[in-house]
């Protein structure tokens, strides 16, 4: 197993010198998933929510929340994203909307934190509208499923 990154060598955190290493196109696709009853996802499907279109807007969130991932979590990177893309599909047979998310770069870091963030924000703002009709939809697998770009190269989740 690697080293964790994020410490120095007295074991405090830092930020990881990435000076050194060359500029590559980054690649991060990220998935997850909001459960929900059947009457809250067809409200969803069916545009019939007051709010507006919920999954325009959770899109949205999504991308605004990939562009400041850095200011979220204390050690990324702020980074020049050149792509995202969110595709949000309902699962009618699991009650479910899947969210797959698409970041790219050309950078010397990864885009995988950007790409999380933007799958968890999207599905939290789609709890966020729909709270007051199911306040038990549950957000769940979000998960990276491919990076590309870099030293390490190309990574896909065996289980995809």
């Amino acid at each position: 197993m690697t080293a964790l990154t994020h410490f120095n060598q007295s074991g405090e955190a830092h930020m990881v010198d990435v000076g050194e290493k060359a500029v590559t196109q980054r690649t991060a696709v990220t998935e997850g998933y909001i459960e929900m009853q059947p009457a809250t996802l067809k409200l969803i499907v069916d545009g019939g929510h007051q709010k507006g279109d919920v999954l325009a807007i959770a899109r949205i969130a999504g991308i605004m929340a990939s562009k400041k991932t850095a200011d979220l979590i204390p050690l990324c990177h702020p980074l020049p994203l050149t792509h995202v893309e969110i595709q949000l599909s309902a699962e009618i047979d699991n009650n479910r909307i899947r969210c797959q998310t698409t970041v790219k770069t050309n950078g010397q870091t990864g885009v995988e934190m950007e790409a999380l963030t933007a799958t968890q924000i999207t599905l939290l703002t789609i709890y966020d509208m729909c709270k007051a009709v199911d306040r038990g939809m549950v957000i769940q697998s979000v998960r990276l499923l491919e990076k590309d770009g870099g030293k390490s190269g190309h990574w896909h989740c065996s289980q995809h």
